[in-house]
Protein backbone atom coordinates (compact mmCIF):
# COMPACT_ATOMS: atom_id res chain seq x y z
CA UNK A 1 0.00 0.00 0.00
CA UNK A 2 2.81 1.83 1.15
CA UNK A 3 5.76 0.33 -1.30
CA UNK A 4 8.05 4.02 -0.71
CA UNK A 5 7.43 4.41 2.76
CA UNK A 6 10.82 3.91 4.63
CA UNK A 7 11.00 1.77 7.96
CA UNK A 8 10.46 3.52 10.66
CA UNK A 9 13.71 2.94 12.64
CA UNK A 10 15.34 4.65 9.22
CA UNK A 11 13.23 7.82 10.12
CA UNK A 12 13.86 7.98 13.53
CA UNK A 13 17.12 7.67 13.19
CA UNK A 14 17.44 10.37 10.74
CA UNK A 15 15.53 12.93 12.57
CA UNK A 16 17.43 12.50 15.66
CA UNK A 17 20.98 12.68 13.91
CA UNK A 18 19.47 15.61 11.95
CA UNK A 19 17.91 17.58 15.11
CA UNK A 20 21.26 16.96 16.69
CA UNK A 21 23.23 17.16 14.21
CA UNK A 22 25.32 14.23 15.59
CA UNK A 23 24.99 10.06 15.25
CA UNK A 24 26.55 9.52 18.63
CA UNK A 25 23.70 11.80 20.40
CA UNK A 26 20.88 10.12 18.41
CA UNK A 27 22.33 6.73 19.74
CA UNK A 28 22.25 7.43 22.89
CA UNK A 29 18.90 9.58 22.95
CA UNK A 30 17.13 6.27 20.75
CA UNK A 31 19.27 3.87 22.88
CA UNK A 32 21.48 2.06 20.20
CA UNK A 33 24.86 2.05 18.36
CA UNK A 34 26.21 4.54 17.00
CA UNK A 35 27.18 2.34 13.83
CA UNK A 36 23.36 1.70 14.21
CA UNK A 37 22.09 5.02 13.69
CA UNK A 38 24.48 5.44 10.83
CA UNK A 39 23.85 2.71 8.75
CA UNK A 40 19.81 3.36 9.28
CA UNK A 41 20.51 6.68 7.83
CA UNK A 42 22.91 5.31 4.83
CA UNK A 43 20.22 3.21 4.18
CA UNK A 44 17.31 5.92 4.06
CA UNK A 45 19.97 7.54 1.84
CA UNK A 46 20.08 4.75 -0.69
CA UNK A 47 16.45 4.16 -0.62
CA UNK A 48 15.84 7.78 -1.11
CA UNK A 49 18.51 8.45 -3.93
CA UNK A 50 19.65 11.46 -1.64
CA UNK A 51 22.16 12.25 0.34
CA UNK A 52 20.93 13.71 3.57
CA UNK A 53 24.17 14.57 5.45
CA UNK A 54 27.32 16.07 4.33
CA UNK A 55 29.83 13.94 6.66
CA UNK A 56 32.35 15.89 8.30
CA UNK A 57 35.68 14.37 10.23
CA UNK A 58 33.54 16.04 13.75
CA UNK A 59 30.19 17.14 12.65
CA UNK A 60 26.97 16.71 10.64
CA UNK A 61 25.64 18.83 8.34
CA UNK A 62 21.75 18.75 6.26
CA UNK A 63 21.88 18.86 2.34
CA UNK A 64 18.93 21.00 1.17
CA UNK A 65 17.52 17.76 0.46
CA UNK A 66 17.96 16.59 4.31
CA UNK A 67 16.49 20.36 5.70
CA UNK A 68 13.32 20.19 3.46
CA UNK A 69 12.64 16.41 4.19
CA UNK A 70 13.29 16.88 8.06
CA UNK A 71 10.21 18.85 8.96
CA UNK A 72 8.06 16.35 6.90
CA UNK A 73 9.19 12.99 9.00
CA UNK A 74 9.17 15.42 12.68
CA UNK A 75 5.76 16.43 11.38
CA UNK A 76 4.82 12.78 10.72
CA UNK A 77 6.23 11.08 13.81
CA UNK A 78 4.27 13.87 16.08
CA UNK A 79 0.97 12.90 14.16
CA UNK A 80 1.45 9.16 14.74
CA UNK A 81 2.55 10.06 18.51
CA UNK A 82 -1.07 12.00 18.82
CA UNK A 83 -2.53 9.03 17.24
CA UNK A 84 -1.39 6.39 19.28
CA UNK A 85 -1.73 8.86 22.64
CA UNK A 86 -5.90 9.27 21.08
CA UNK A 87 -6.79 6.05 20.73
CA UNK A 88 -4.82 4.36 23.84
CA UNK A 89 -3.31 7.15 26.35
CA UNK A 90 -1.17 6.52 28.29
CA UNK A 91 -0.43 3.33 30.85
CA UNK A 92 -2.21 4.33 33.98
CA UNK A 93 0.09 2.61 36.05
CA UNK A 94 3.15 4.35 35.98
CA UNK A 95 4.54 6.08 38.13
CA UNK A 96 4.57 9.70 38.42
CA UNK A 97 7.31 11.61 36.58
CA UNK A 98 8.46 14.61 37.70
CA UNK A 99 10.91 16.65 36.03
CA UNK A 100 13.45 18.85 38.55
CA UNK A 101 16.70 20.76 38.35
CA UNK A 102 19.02 18.73 40.54
CA UNK A 103 20.46 21.20 43.12
CA UNK A 104 16.28 21.91 44.41
CA UNK A 105 16.05 18.25 44.17
CA UNK A 106 18.88 17.68 46.54
CA UNK A 107 18.04 20.71 48.81
CA UNK A 108 14.42 21.13 48.77
CA UNK A 109 12.67 18.48 47.11
CA UNK A 110 14.12 15.36 49.13
CA UNK A 111 13.69 16.30 52.65
CA UNK A 112 10.34 16.85 51.99
CA UNK A 113 9.46 13.68 49.67
CA UNK A 114 9.30 10.91 51.83
CA UNK A 115 6.13 12.42 53.76
CA UNK A 116 4.45 12.60 50.87
CA UNK A 117 5.52 8.45 50.11
CA UNK A 118 4.43 7.71 54.02
CA UNK A 119 1.20 9.29 53.51
CA UNK A 120 0.23 7.72 50.40
CA UNK A 121 1.91 4.50 50.24
CA UNK A 122 0.65 2.70 47.28
CA UNK A 123 1.63 5.95 45.34
CA UNK A 124 4.70 5.74 42.69
CA UNK A 125 6.95 8.68 42.04
CA UNK A 126 9.44 8.79 39.42
CA UNK A 127 12.18 12.09 39.62
CA UNK A 128 14.37 13.04 36.75
CA UNK A 129 16.82 15.55 37.42
CA UNK A 130 18.15 18.41 34.96
CA UNK A 131 20.51 21.20 35.28
CA UNK A 132 19.21 23.15 32.19
CA UNK A 133 15.70 24.29 31.34
CA UNK A 134 15.33 21.90 28.19
CA UNK A 135 11.45 21.94 26.65
CA UNK A 136 9.18 19.66 28.04
CA UNK A 137 8.79 16.63 26.61
CA UNK A 138 4.67 15.71 27.59
CA UNK A 139 5.64 12.04 26.63
CA UNK A 140 8.24 11.69 29.54
CA UNK A 141 7.10 13.89 32.08
CA UNK A 142 3.98 14.58 33.75
CA UNK A 143 5.11 17.71 35.79
CA UNK A 144 8.06 19.52 36.13
CA UNK A 145 9.63 22.58 38.02
CA UNK A 146 11.44 25.12 36.76
CA UNK A 147 12.88 28.36 37.99
CA UNK A 148 11.69 32.02 36.82
CA UNK A 149 9.27 34.62 37.51
CA UNK A 150 6.46 32.49 37.03
CA UNK A 151 4.98 32.82 33.49
CA UNK A 152 5.74 30.05 30.98
CA UNK A 153 3.37 29.54 28.52
CA UNK A 154 0.85 26.43 28.40
CA UNK A 155 1.49 25.44 31.79
CA UNK A 156 -0.28 26.26 35.27
CA UNK A 157 2.48 27.88 37.52
CA UNK A 158 2.62 26.79 41.11
CA UNK A 159 4.70 28.96 43.46
CA UNK A 160 6.89 26.57 45.34
CA UNK A 161 9.59 28.51 46.91
CA UNK A 162 9.78 33.15 48.20
CA UNK A 163 13.83 33.35 47.85
CA UNK A 164 16.31 35.76 49.19
CA UNK A 165 20.23 35.62 48.36
CA UNK A 166 22.87 36.40 50.25
CA UNK A 167 26.76 35.90 50.29
CA UNK A 168 27.99 32.80 51.78
CA UNK A 169 31.18 31.26 52.34
CA UNK A 170 33.23 28.45 54.32
CA UNK A 171 33.74 29.33 58.46
CA UNK A 172 36.38 31.19 59.20
CA UNK A 173 37.14 32.66 55.44
CA UNK A 174 35.39 35.76 56.70
CA UNK A 175 38.23 36.15 59.38
CA UNK A 176 40.94 34.96 57.61
CA UNK A 177 40.21 37.20 54.27
CA UNK A 178 38.98 40.16 55.84
CA UNK A 179 35.46 40.19 55.31
CA UNK A 180 34.46 42.90 57.17
CA UNK A 181 32.48 45.28 54.93
CA UNK A 182 30.47 44.20 51.98
CA UNK A 183 33.41 46.16 49.48
CA UNK A 184 35.89 43.55 50.75
CA UNK A 185 34.32 41.05 48.40
CA UNK A 186 36.48 42.66 45.65
CA UNK A 187 39.33 40.72 46.93
CA UNK A 188 37.44 37.27 46.90
CA UNK A 189 36.40 35.20 43.81
CA UNK A 190 32.76 35.14 43.41
CA UNK A 191 30.97 32.17 42.09
CA UNK A 192 28.55 32.44 39.73
CA UNK A 193 25.55 30.04 38.59
CA UNK A 194 24.68 29.69 35.02
CA UNK A 195 20.95 30.53 34.33
CA UNK A 196 19.67 33.02 37.08
CA UNK A 197 18.74 36.36 36.20
CA UNK A 198 19.17 37.42 39.81
CA UNK A 199 22.53 37.22 40.68
CA UNK A 200 25.36 39.30 42.51
CA UNK A 201 24.76 42.36 40.74
CA UNK A 202 21.49 42.83 42.96
CA UNK A 203 22.70 41.95 46.22
CA UNK A 204 26.12 44.21 46.03
CA UNK A 205 23.55 47.16 44.76
CA UNK A 206 21.50 46.53 47.43
CA UNK A 207 24.61 46.44 50.51
CA UNK A 208 26.03 49.72 48.83
CA UNK A 209 29.52 47.60 46.79
CA UNK A 210 30.20 50.09 44.48
CA UNK A 211 34.11 48.62 44.35
CA UNK A 212 33.30 45.03 43.74
CA UNK A 213 33.17 43.56 39.84
CA UNK A 214 29.65 41.85 39.81
CA UNK A 215 31.47 39.72 36.88
CA UNK A 216 34.54 38.36 38.29
CA UNK A 217 35.12 35.02 39.34
CA UNK A 218 33.99 31.50 38.74
CA UNK A 219 30.91 30.55 36.68
CA UNK A 220 29.02 26.84 37.84
CA UNK A 221 26.25 25.19 36.09
CA UNK A 222 24.39 24.17 39.76
CA UNK A 223 24.45 25.75 43.04
CA UNK A 224 25.39 22.19 44.17
CA UNK A 225 29.16 22.89 42.92
CA UNK A 226 28.88 26.62 43.83
CA UNK A 227 28.12 25.92 47.43
CA UNK A 228 30.94 22.97 47.38
CA UNK A 229 33.76 25.42 46.32
CA UNK A 230 32.67 27.43 48.79
CA UNK A 231 32.13 25.28 51.73
CA UNK A 232 36.16 24.29 51.07
CA UNK A 233 37.05 27.56 50.96
CA UNK A 234 37.37 28.49 46.97
CA UNK A 235 35.19 31.41 46.87
CA UNK A 236 32.13 33.08 47.93
CA UNK A 237 28.53 31.77 46.48
CA UNK A 238 25.38 33.91 46.45
CA UNK A 239 22.92 31.92 48.27
CA UNK A 240 19.50 31.55 47.16
CA UNK A 241 17.38 30.61 50.36
CA UNK A 242 15.93 27.43 49.45
CA UNK A 243 19.24 25.83 47.92
CA UNK A 244 21.33 26.74 50.85
CA UNK A 245 19.10 26.35 53.94
CA UNK A 246 20.59 23.11 54.59
CA UNK A 247 24.28 23.74 54.52
CA UNK A 248 23.83 26.67 56.50
CA UNK A 249 21.92 24.73 59.07
CA UNK A 250 24.92 22.38 58.87
CA UNK A 251 27.49 24.83 59.48
CA UNK A 252 29.34 24.57 56.42
CA UNK A 253 28.38 27.46 54.79
CA UNK A 254 27.74 31.19 56.85
CA UNK A 255 27.07 34.25 56.01
CA UNK A 256 28.97 37.03 56.76
CA UNK A 257 26.99 39.88 56.19
CA UNK A 258 23.65 40.53 57.70
CA UNK A 259 22.03 41.74 54.51
CA UNK A 260 19.04 39.20 52.85
CA UNK A 261 17.77 40.49 49.60
CA UNK A 262 14.69 39.35 48.32
CA UNK A 263 14.22 38.47 44.58
CA UNK A 264 11.03 38.12 42.33
CA UNK A 265 12.37 34.75 41.26
CA UNK A 266 11.43 31.36 42.50
CA UNK A 267 10.86 27.76 41.74
CA UNK A 268 7.42 26.41 40.77
CA UNK A 269 5.77 23.68 40.26
CA UNK A 270 4.53 23.59 36.37
CA UNK A 271 1.52 21.53 35.45
CA UNK A 272 0.87 21.09 31.34
CA UNK A 273 -2.57 23.23 30.38
CA UNK A 274 -3.01 20.56 27.51
CA UNK A 275 -3.11 16.83 27.11
CA UNK A 276 -3.79 14.31 29.66
CA UNK A 277 -3.22 14.40 32.82
CA UNK A 278 -1.68 11.69 35.54
CA UNK A 279 -4.36 10.46 38.33
CA UNK A 280 -2.02 11.12 40.83
CA UNK A 281 -1.02 14.70 39.51
CA UNK A 282 -3.50 16.32 41.40
CA UNK A 283 -2.56 15.05 44.65
CA UNK A 284 0.86 15.50 44.46
CA UNK A 285 0.29 18.72 43.41
CA UNK A 286 -2.14 19.34 46.23
CA UNK A 287 0.63 18.07 48.98
CA UNK A 288 3.68 20.08 47.15
CA UNK A 289 2.36 23.19 47.08
CA UNK A 290 0.93 22.56 51.07
CA UNK A 291 4.57 21.98 51.98
CA UNK A 292 5.61 25.05 50.52
CA UNK A 293 3.49 27.00 52.45
CA UNK A 294 4.71 30.85 52.27
CA UNK A 295 3.62 31.70 55.43
CA UNK A 296 6.03 29.01 57.02
CA UNK A 297 8.86 31.23 55.24
CA UNK A 298 11.88 28.52 55.61
CA UNK A 299 12.17 27.84 51.82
Amino acid sequence: MHSDLPPLTWLRAFEASARTLSFTAAAAELHVTQAAVSKHVKSLELHLRHQLFIRRPRSLELTKSGEAYLPKVQDALERLAIGTREVFGRRRNEALTLRCAVSFCVAWLAPRLPEFLDRYPGKSVRILSSVWNDAFDKDAFDLDIQYGTGNWPGFQSHRLTWETVTPLCAPGLADRSGLRVPDDLRNQRLLHVLGYQEGWGIWLNAAGARKVDPGQGLQLDTSLTAFEIAARGGGVALGRSSLSARDRAAGRLIAPFDLEVPISEAFHLLEPTRGGTHPDAALFIDWLTSAADPGRRDC
